[in-house]
């Protein structure tokens, strides 16, 4: 088992061969992108332009840690009803959840909100959530102890439609989401039951399909979230986003994060680069024989 959170990060030989070709994909573009690799079976990694990144809607993930840890604690359930009104659902923001719930005033269970939030990127239901567990900073202190120094979870979705800069406020650097990602596959830090429910809402959701998954072959399995920002009246998108764990053909796993940021390109253009990282990665990895052991 390999421990994350505070490990340091090097490139070693077998990825670092993958940093001018994925460099060569970056060439050019009018964006900023942040690129984490991590072989889980090796603990191989490889990281191109480190730095703060707005997270958008990956943040989720984060989020569902920590509900999912409040339900390890027997402190909720996913089982549990929670009360929705018409004041829970916001109308000016993407959600799912509203619409197949128009009247509002219904009982849901906590599974349902948290499938919304995770597999369909719904903002009502990630906000939801946030009211749940007490709010941004209740999450951040999680990760702390989980041993996450290069994160900030300080905003609701709410809050960050209201003012662009806010978004700015829920960051992380590439390789600490890589590395939370890696804690969540390979360490208890949820229950095996938990851990497959959010592993399952991970792998079903129909977001992102022209990112990470658009770079492997079709029916790989590809537990992962997305974030996507709007664009400003400069042109800009602050954020086009994928993080994930994608299953080898020998069984192992990687963990692959490419944030795309301030980007004047356009969403297809985004969506691309995301591809063409994983389709690199992916190529390089799935030709590694087996490691022993794993």
């Amino acid at each position: 088992m390999l421990t994350w959170g505070l490990a340091p990060w090097v490139a070693q030989a077998q990825l670092a061969s993958l940093r001018a070709p994925i460099a060569q994909v970056l060439a050019g573009k009018r964006a900023t992108v942040g690129v984490a690799v991590l072989d889980l079976a090796t603990g191989d990694t490889l990281s191109l332009n480190p730095g703060r990144y707005p997270m958008q809607s990956v943040y989720k993930f984060h989020l569902a840690l920590a509900v999912l840890h409040q339900v390890d604690r027997g402190r909720l359930s996913l089982d549990q009803k929670i009360r929705v009104t018409a004041h829970d659902l916001l109308p000016n923001t993407w959600s799912p959840l509203r619409d197949k719930y128009p009247q509002a005033n219904v009982d849901l269970p906590l599974r349902e909100i948290l499938a919304a939030s995770v597999s369909l990127s719904d903002n009502n239901a990630c906000d939801i959530l946030f009211r749940l567990v007490g709010g941004p900073k209740k999450v951040e202190r999680y990760l702390r102890r989980l041993g996450h120094r290069h994160v900030a979870v300080r905003a609701t979705e709410e809050e960050m439609a209201q003012a662009w800069d806010v978004q700015f406020t829920n960051w992380s650097t590439p390789r600490a989401i890589a590395a939370l990602l890696a804690q969540f596959h390979q360490e208890p830090i949820l229950s095996p039951a938990s851990r497959a429910f959010l592993w399952q809402i991970m792998t079903e959701g129909p977001t992102g399909l022209k990112r990470i998954k658009a770079g492997v072959p079709a029916g790989t399995v590809v537990a992962h979230k997305t974030g996507t920002s709007g664009t400003n009246a400069q042109g800009v998108t602050s954020a086009i986003n994928d993080a994930g764990i994608v299953q080898l053909p020998s069984g192992e796993h990687f963990a692959i994060v490419v944030l795309v940021s301030n980007s004047q390109e356009t969403v297809a253009v985004n969506e691309a680069i995301i591809a063409q990282v994983s389709q690199l990665v992916w190529q390089h990895l799935a030709k590694r024989p087996r490691v022993i052991g794993n």
